[in-house]
């Protein structure tokens, strides 16, 4: 009875892979993982240079941020990300903050606009959204990425904070240090869980129950951070871009990372699509 019960429980699974690798190959979401890299890519710098321009406004340091993106990017890619940004603040202007929120507005905006149709495309849906309305929406989901970024900045700083004000009040600082270090890997991944939740559920042209929503976004939050920690050891012990292409090695780890981190998105959308349909929601 147990070995039924394994057997139909393996065969579940193989159907489900076969279905999502059906679902990737006919909804082109390689090609639309392209096109999503590529508005990665222009968007980075801009919304870089915005948050380093608010960074007088915020307890935050260049640091701060710089150690986020270390813990995830290919050393590579952070290495050059860090050169050029420390450049570009060395020889800032007053106008940096309002290009820079323009000019990530108006890329980021094209990439969401982007993972838009890919979801419509999982769901089987047409954009039923006018223009104005589409776009708005891509720009207001932009600007709540963004905030979530920068609140993800701030929480480890005024979390450390409030939590040692709170347990050296009742004389427990050092039993808090220890559950920080527990917290602060957690945070990460919540913190994405979250965001994609309301990428999901929001971004197709389609009424979903939230709870459809919720396998695809797990899939996307432990994906991207397996991915990203994955690419960036396989690239800092085996591959050498840089002795092979030169310079522009690092452009190419850098567009290699934002495009498996695209895949992995767009597979969380159909998961999504796949539990919508299986829950005759569609």
């Amino acid at each position: 009875m147990k070995k039924v019960k394994r057997r139909k429980k393996r065969n579940k699974i193989i159907d489900f892979g076969k279905e999502i690798a059906r679902r990737i190959s006919d909804n082109d979401v390689t090609g639309f993982a392209a096109q999503l890299s590529y508005f990665f890519l222009l968007s980075l710098f801009p919304m870089l240079i915005f948050l380093f321009t608010l960074l007088p406004y915020t307890p935050l340091t260049q640091q701060d941020i710089f150690h986020t993106l270390k813990d995830f990017a290919p050393l590579e890619t952070y290495t050059m990300i860090e050169r050029t940004i420390s450049e570009i603040m060395d020889n800032r202007s007053g106008g940096l903050l309002s290009v820079g929120f323009i000019a990530t507005l108006w890329a980021a905006s094209k990439g969401m606009n982007a993972l838009m149709k890919s979801l419509n495309r999982a769901y089987e849906v047409e954009e039923k959204r006018s223009f104005i309305v589409s776009r708005g929406l891509s720009i207001v989901l932009t600007v709540a990425l963004i905030f979530v970024f920068i609140l993800a900045l701030l929480l480890p700083v005024f979390g450390k904070q409030l939590g040692m004000f709170i347990f050296s009040y009742l004389g427990l600082s050092d039993q808090f240090l220890k559950i920080w270090n527990v917290i602060r890997w957690v945070l990460t991944p919540v913190i994405l869980f979250l965001v994609f939740l309301v990428v999901y559920y929001l971004a197709p042209s389609i009424k979903i129950r939230c709870a459809t929503a919720v396998p695809g976004s797990i899939f996307a939050s432990v994906g991207w951070i397996a991915v990203s920690l994955g690419f960036s050891f396989y690239v800092s012990n085996f591959g050498n871009y840089t002795a092979m292409y030169g310079s522009i090695g690092t452009i190419i780890v850098m567009m290699l990372w934002f495009y498996f981190s695209a895949i992995i998105i767009m597979v969380g959308g159909e998961i999504n699509s796949y539990f919508t349909k299986k829950a005759g929601k569609m």
